[in-house]
Parts: C-alpha cells; structure tokens; sequence
C-alpha cells in the first residue's frame, strides 16, 4: 500500500507531467467505457452543488473531468500543469473532479483557485484519497519484493483526508468543509482492474517510476496475491477508491464568522458543575 501524500510535499516534482498526459491520451483512445468513475462522481458533485441553491454564472473546471459528464457549457483549465491562466476575481464556481491528484503543487494551484474567485464564490473538488487502490499497491509491492528481492512504487501517492482542511484554510478559503466517500468496484480479475486504470489514463506517472515494464512472472504473483489476499467469494476482487471532497468560499462580509474566543455567554465549569451541557444565548 502507498504512503498518503502529506500537502507539504508541494515543493518536490513527484509527477512527470509529460507521462501524465500521453496517459490520458492513450486511454482516450481506449474509448469512453472507462470513464465511469468520473461519471459517477461529476454525478455526486452536482447533487452538492444543487443543495446549495444557488446560480453560478461563471465555471471554471480545474482537468475537465466535470462539465462532460454534466452538460454544463463551461470554461476549463488544465490541472497539471499547475497555473490557471484566469483573470483574479472572474469566476462565481471553481470546480475540479478526479484531477487534482496529479498536481505536483496543489496547495500553490489552491491559492490561484480562490483567486480567481468572486467574493463568496465557491471551490469545489473531488479528489482521490490515501486508501484508494489499496489492495492492488500492497498486490504489487510484495510480488515485486518476492520474485526480484526489491520492489518500486507502482500506485501513487495520495493525499491524506486529514490535511484537506488545512489545505483549505492555507489557501485562504473561508468555511471549510471536508468529507469522504468509499467506492469498492469488483472486477472478475486483477487484469480487469489494471485494463480500467489505463482506460482511464491513470497509469503510473510518477518521476521516480521504474522505466521498465513489469516482468510477467511478477506480474502473475501480483494477481495471485490479490486474489488469496483480497478475493471475494464469488471469485472476484474488489479494488477500493476512496472519493475525499473539498469545498470552500472566496471571503465575503455576508458569511457567518465564528465567535470571537472569550464570547461565550456561560461559564464552563458552572455549566458542568451543574451536570447540564452549557448552552450559548
């Protein structure tokens, strides 16, 4: 299993950016059967954005991954390549879906985002967390050691649900909020799976990858880990992704602030002496 990538490793080149998008060309040419993933969650962003009940006029997708998926008309930027070429101030609704773990530097891309931000608009992004593609990293990882005697990353690192709201806060969005969603597909074989990953262009681009194709032997021993360690009993395997969402706004006098420390109405030990929870005017 991959370590989970903490957001202070902004100023390291993880990603080979040119390797990022000959992988997406490739498994576009693979055809459209492998997007379902970002379907589903451009799917669940909308929902979110629907709650919120509101017009936003001007769209900004961060990868592109967003408005196919949902019909919207709007303006899109790539994510890799980590500048937005977008005039400060001019978008009501950044929004990113599934890209974002390829930045090499998110929490500087973050601070452009809300840039190019009216006042009180909105960032939101679905990115892939820590616990994604578990089963087939630790698969790859301990056939590698096995059958070589040494073993390199073959599924990158993601980032760590605990710093998003740190990330948040760091690019200077105001009301942070985070949450997680699971998502475990099941395939008929580890082959299956791997075919899918480059379906969707999410092949292994990582700068300190191994620049040689892995060895069928290990190959082989991986699939067979996989599926004594992780199968199901029906015969198939699972293979974990783990959604973590962002959302923040631009600072705008209009939103709520947080009480100033000290504020509070009651006392605290008066309250609990009492055995009663301490309440608030």
């Amino acid at each position: 299993m991959s370590k989970p990538m903490s957001i202070e490793q902004n100023d390291i080149n993880l990603f080979d950016q040119v390797a990022v998008q000959r992988n997406r060309v490739r498994g576009r040419a693979m055809g459209p059967d492998f997007d379902f993933l970002r379907e589903e969650i451009a799917d669940r962003m909308a929902d979110r954005l629907a709650d919120i009940n509101r017009d936003f006029g001007t769209v900004l997708d961060i990868g592109g991954n967003f408005a196919p998926h949902t019909g919207q008309g709007v303006q899109t930027a790539p994510a890799t390549d980590g500048t937005l070429d977008v005039a400060p101030g001019s978008c009501d609704l950044v929004i990113s879906n599934l890209a974002l773990h390829w930045v090499n530097d998110l929490p500087g891309l973050m601070v452009q985002a809300n840039h190019a931000l009216r006042p009180d608009g909105l960032f939101m992004a679905a990115l892939f967390g820590g616990e994604t593609l578990h089963e087939l990293g630790h698969s790859l990882l301990a056939a590698e050691a096995e059958v070589t005697g040494g073993a390199s990353q073959r599924v990158i690192p993601f980032a760590d649900v605990r710093d998003l709201g740190s990330l948040l806060q760091r690019a200077g969005f105001a009301l942070p909020v985070t949450d997680m969603d699971t998502i475990t597909v099941t395939y008929e074989h580890p082959l299956k799976l791997m075919q899918e990953l480059r379906g969707m262009g999410e092949a292994n681009a990582m700068q300190a990858r191994s620049r040689r194709f892995l060895r069928r032997d290990v190959l082989m021993r991986a699939c067979e880990i996989y599926q004594a360690k992780f199968g199901m009993a029906d015969g198939r395997v699972p293979a974990t992704f783990q959604i973590m969402y962002m959302t923040g706004w631009h600072p705008h006098e209009s939103q709520q602030k947080p009480l100033k420390p000290g504020s509070g109405k009651v006392n605290l030990a008066d309250a609990l002496k009492a055995g009663k929870p301490p309440q608030k005017a």
